[in-house]
């Protein structure tokens, strides 16, 4: 079985720099979360149809699995209509409370509790996420629309993490893809028309760009966050995202050519210390027992 940690680690990393791409594609935010879900799907069609690895879920698991579809298009359009209401670091803030909401989701409707070392590492990784993004940001936020859309991304997020870690319990990761993705793109793009979005006419460099989303961002990123999650608790996951922060920086830096502050480095390096706090201490699982997130 493979190493869920590396795996989370190469998701991470493959996710992290769809923000830099969009930069790159002077195109609509939602207009790439349609491409980046359905380009992705084209490329992981062939495995599946060729390879015979698709499993048709069972009658119980299709609301869940759709259900995953939606919320997971409609946190993408939410994010991006937040920042059209507010800005993207008070989106990208309050996106990012998503690990608070999965812990009291957990909390509430799950058998594994999170334990007190999964809320000191959520509030010191939350702290490092205040101190990357600047503390001034934090004081001026406005409770306006962008605000509550903001807030509701995040709560978005955490759902899509504690629906499909029980999903994914019950069927292997490439159909569930499948058919999410698939719920995914066909809702985007029903958002695209009604917006009147663009959806073609694009220049090949664009295209291009398109494609690394769904081959990268998208099939890469999610096949090994999947996985991970598939033997790690939504809890740990949730918060090891919180890292995308200081990825997305550092690609930013390499491929863009933004600033890199100490402020931005004290920040990221809390972040990492909220993370590991989460992981730490922890029993071994017995052998052959997945191992759990508390």
């Amino acid at each position: 079985m493979s190493n869920p940690r590396i795996n989370l680690i190469i998701g991470i990393i493959s996710i992290s720099i769809f923000p830099v791409l969009v930069k790159w594609a002077p195109v609509s935010g939602v207009t790439s979360a349609f491409y980046r879900m359905f380009l992705g799907l084209l490329l992981l069609l062939p495995y599946v149809l060729f390879r015979g690895k698709f499993t048709l879920p069972s009658a119980a698991l299709w609301f869940p699995i759709v259900l995953c579809g939606i919320i997971f298009a409609s946190d993408i359009a939410v994010w991006n209509l937040s920042i059209h209401y507010s800005n993207a670091t008070q989106a990208t803030l309050l996106t990012n409370l998503s690990p608070v909401w999965v812990g009291v989701g957990t909390f509430l409707f799950l058998p594994d509790k999170p334990a007190p070392r999964f809320w000191l590492g959520t509030l010191i990784a939350l702290i490092g996420m205040v101190i990357l993004i600047g503390v001034e940001t934090f004081m001026t936020m406005k409770f306006d629309l962008g605000f509550a859309l903001a807030m509701l991304s995040g709560v978005l997020y955490a759902s899509y993490m504690l629906i499909s870690k029980t999903v994914l319990n019950k069927i292997d990761i490439v159909s569930f893809m499948t058919v999410s993705m698939a719920v995914s793109s066909i809702y985007l793009f029903i958002i695209c028309l009604i917006f009147d979005q663009p959806i073609w006419h694009f220049e090949p460099l664009i295209w291009g760009v398109f494609v690394v989303q769904g081959l990268v961002c998208q099939l890469i990123g999610w096949l090994t966050i999947n996985a991970a999650m598939k033997q790690m608790d939504a809890k740990s996951v949730s918060l090891s995202l919180l890292s995308q922060a200081i990825v997305t920086g550092i690609f930013a830096w390499v491929f863009i050519g933004e600033k890199i502050t100490p402020q931005m480095i004290g920040g990221g390096v809390i972040i990492l210390i909220g993370i590991a706090i989460t992981y730490t201490g922890r029993k071994k699982p017995a052998q052959g027992q997945a191992p759990t997130g508390k």
